[in-house]
């Protein structure tokens, strides 16, 4: 019961088995139904038969009580005694009386008492009754019986029918309809339902294991391969994808393009490794010859040289961590941050850059964003070193609302940056210049941290050509709510 055929065989089978028993329990009481219905139509039939010939005054002897087997008919009076039955009556029961003898009736005067009604008589005062020789045109009573008639007992449905004889007795004739045609019916369609539904049980839980196993077939093709991808270790293998339009294959196709960003975050993650252990090891290499050279000859200590390779070290270590946390989720937390102020503040802080930067940052208007003022200076930060580093004369800074955005825009008058690089400039470790000294150019990690910090903020960072030539950095972030 653990596996997914299993499961979906057992389901199917309940919910049909459930079904059909409900459909076939209906079915067999709409029969019942039908069948009492047919019943109760036959012995109101011949109670009305009997009823009329008593109320036009036939006397008992002569009354024709045809089909006496099929139908057995049994009269009482007023005080239930029995004054007529079927020839061969032997017992019944389920009508007003169990008697099966006719018992002679008190002498009934011709002239009617005062104060009886010729159409209408009363039994104290509580019941209607039929006006004399007439029959209750009112609905009959059935009810459920037993007779028999000539030593055979059979289960029966009885009509009740009053009538009023011309002398005033009113008579009630309970006629049965035999109900073994319905007992018969119901209990071979019973049999037939009994019989077929484990058949049918059996067809519906087979076919379903069946469709069920072939459907989970690919499944079985992708675990195995995904098992197999574990054991190797090997990223660049893909699970197999049915040419079903189905969830299957959906879903193998998922798992293929969650694998091909698995193995690009993996190789990302080596290069990344690779390229730090390489950016890491010159400033290093360079302290330790630094520190050598000084213990063996003190007067040629470069104390300048030692402290930039320092603080060269020390940046790129943390911009190393920034990125090992914004690779981990890091989110950024939920202060709010006024951009203007910060790009002013950013700017009062490089008074002694070779080239001064311009702000056009309104005063009177407020650019909020939800965010880390830390990371979101280090993204101005970045993006302005970037500028100087390439600017020739001027870099500008302008900060403006734009829509439900707010958007920071860095541009200079250098060379620009070629459209077919605009996107890779943005990968770490990436220097477009690599003829230039690492000093003077950085580790190529700037640009990058900006990118992945203004992506966790939900805006976008891109480059294009400034009016004026030269670069434009674009930053977007959604206004603070």
């Amino acid at each position: 019961m653990r596996s997914v055929r299993a499961r979906a065989a057992l389901g199917a089978t309940l919910v049909v088995a459930v079904a059909l028993v409900g459909a076939g329990l209906a079915v067999l009481l709409v029969l019942r139904a039908n069948l009492i219905g047919q019943a109760d139509l036959q012995a109101e039939v011949v109670a009305r038969e009997v009823a009329g010939e008593l109320a036009t005054g036939t006397p008992y002897g002569e009354v024709e009580l045809d089909d006496e087997e099929d139908h057995p008919v049994q009269v009482t009076d007023e005080e239930d005694r029995v004054v007529l039955v079927s020839k061969d009556l032997r017992a019944v029961t389920g009508t007003a009386t169990s008697g099966v003898t006719p018992v002679p009736a008190p002498s009934v005067s011709a002239s009617p008492s005062p104060g009886d009604d010729d159409d209408d008589g009363d039994d104290g005062g509580d019941t209607a009754r039929p006006g004399r020789g007439q029959v209750s045109n009112d609905d009959p009573d059935f009810s459920d019986g037993t007779a028999t008639v000539d030593r055979t007992t059979a289960d029966y449905r009885f009509a009740a029918v009053e009538a009023t004889t011309p002398d005033g007795v009113t008579l009630t004739v309970h006629a049965g309809a035999p109900l073994a045609a319905e007992q018969e019916a119901v209990g071979t369609v019973r049999g037939a339902m009994l019989t077929g539904l484990p058949v049918l049980l059996l067809v519906v839980a087979g076919v379903t294991w069946l469709v069920t196993r072939r459907a989970l077939r690919p499944v079985e093709g992708i675990r195995r391969e995904m098992a197999a991808i574990t054991a190797s270790e090997d990223l660049t293998r893909r699970v197999p994808e049915p040419d079903s339009r189905d969830e299957i294959a959906a879903l193998a196709r998922t798992t293929n393009e969650t694998l091909t960003a698995l193995e690009a975050s993996v190789e990302r993650q080596r290069r990344f490794v690779a390229d730090a252990s390489h950016e890491l090891r010159s400033p290093i290499a360079s302290l330790r010859t630094q520190l050598e050279v000084a213990e063996a000859h003190p007067e040629l200590l470069d104390l300048p040289g030692a402290v930039a390779d320092t603080v060269r070290l020390q940046a790129l270590a943390a911009d190393l961590l920034l990125l090992a946390r914004l690779d981990a989720g890091e989110r950024p937390g939920g202060g709010t941050v006024e951009l203007g102020a910060l790009v002013r503040e950013e700017v009062s802080q490089r008074a002694g850059d070779r080239i001064a930067v311009a702000v056009e940052a309104p005063e009177g208007e407020a650019f909020e964003v939800n965010g880390s003022r830390g990371q979101l200076a280090r993204v101005v930060g970045n993006l302005l070193d970037n500028a100087q580093r390439h600017a020739g004369t001027s870099v500008a800074v302008s900060v403006a609302a734009d829509g439900r955005d707010v958007r920071v825009e860095v541009r200079d008058d250098g060379d620009g940056v070629p459209e077919e690089e605009r996107e890779r400039i943005f990968e770490r470790f990436v220097r477009l210049d690599d003829a230039r000294s690492r000093d003077d150019g950085g580790a190529g990690l700037g640009l990058a941290i900006a990118r992945d910090v203004a992506a966790r903020h939900g805006g976008t960072l891109t480059v294009h050509r400034a009016d004026g030539g030269g670069a434009a950095f674009l930053l977007r972030l959604p206004r603070g709510s």
